[in-house]
């Protein structure tokens, strides 16, 4: 399977450098996967093609402030920025980073009034640094917002609120579940009145989700891990949609690939699942979870459009983003949504 052939021309100006002013004022395609069917709507209008009894799961994850700006011993800057959480790697005061620009062991950098060292270089512009301070603080007080460099501009105080879903709670993503980003409290109460059932999964987005696929054919691309948790309530009333005859939708691609990984952990589970993800799903791909994707819509080439293109068809998706660029959609992280049944 070339990853050539999962291609589209995506104009310049079709992608939303800024959100739209008031959140939730998006546009929304509809399309249906088995007959190619579309719908020009608004966001707003998502409740009106689910029913009572379907179950919409939202990742909770929080994403911190994680570029950070560091200064050198001879006063050069560098640019660090923190990645994900995971289980295997959670100690805030010991982490992984991304950097830009020269570094190697022993470096000693100050960001605000802590301390770094460089530990350890891993290759690829990865290092663990060690700070006399938890990093996690750190990023709050020093950091920025880690916009994608697709927006090729620097974050401002309006992406500390916008670029993060109005129900983050749990720290740790280094990009946003961007699909979310466009829901709203009243959506979210229009779905309830719908007898839409709202539960929560944690997944925390890695900076991976935005990395190139830099293999000629799809499948010997290796994705990188993602660290989840699902709570035993939510695998119970997906289990209970499921047997009843109703929809499951993910909102976002971090939920999609939270579930199809976690699916056969789910059949017997009796507690919460957690664990690392590093699912990659591509046409050809069976779904055993979701029936429903609302999502955004996504680069060319990306690993998140090839999970679009195989719950929908890749023929199907890409006439639909024709479609959205005849018709003047918005594109990428603050851009406008698609719903995909």
């Amino acid at each position: 399977m070339k990853l050539s052939d999962y291609n589209y021309n995506l104009p310049d100006e079709l992608v939303a450098d800024v959100p739209p002013e008031i959140r939730g004022t998006s546009r929304l395609l509809v399309l249906d996967r088995q007959t190619g069917d579309m719908l020009d709507r608004k966001y707003s209008d998502i409740a009106r093609f689910l029913n009572s009894g379907d179950v919409m799961v939202l990742n909770d994850s929080r994403v911190i402030k994680a570029r950070l700006r560091a200064t050198k011993e001879n006063g050069t800057k560098r640019e660090l920025v923190l990645l994900e959480k995971h289980d295997y790697d959670n100690d805030w005061y010991r982490h992984r980073v991304l950097y830009r620009r020269k570094l190697v062991v022993g470096d000693k950098l100050m960001v605000g009034d802590a301390n770094l060292v460089v530990e350890e270089i891993q290759g690829e512009g990865l290092a663990i640094i060690r700070s006399d301070r938890d990093l996690l603080e750190l990023a709050d007080e020093y950091g920025e917002v880690p916009l994608p460099p697709y927006l090729h501009r620097a974050a401002t105080s309006m992406d500390v609120g916008r670029y993060q879903t109005i129900w983050a709670d749990e720290k740790g993503s280094v990009a946003a579940p961007t699909a979310s980003l466009n829901m709203t409290d009243d959506i979210l109460d229009s779905l309830r009145a719908k007898g839409v059932v709202i539960v929560y999964i944690t997944l925390h987005v890695g900076l991976g989700t935005f990395m190139p696929i830099r293999t000629d054919f799809v499948e010997d691309h290796h994705m990188h891990q993602e660290h989840f948790n699902i709570p035993i309530e939510t695998v119970q009333t997906i289990k209970l949609a499921k047997r009843t005859g109703h929809r499951v939708v993910a909102l976002g691609t971090t939920v999609a690939r939270s579930l199809e990984y976690a699916s056969q952990s789910m059949k017997g589970a009796t507690k919460n699942i957690s664990g690392e993800a590093d699912i990659f799903i591509y046409p050809g791909y069976e779904f055993k979870v979701i029936d429903g994707l609302l999502t955004n819509y996504h680069a060319p080439k990306s690993t998140v459009l090839m999970l679009a293109a195989a719950f929908s068809g890749w023929d199907n998706l890409l006439l639909a983003y024709n479609h959205s660029i005849s018709n003047k959609y918005h594109f990428l992280s603050y851009g406008d949504s698609m719903l995909i049944l």
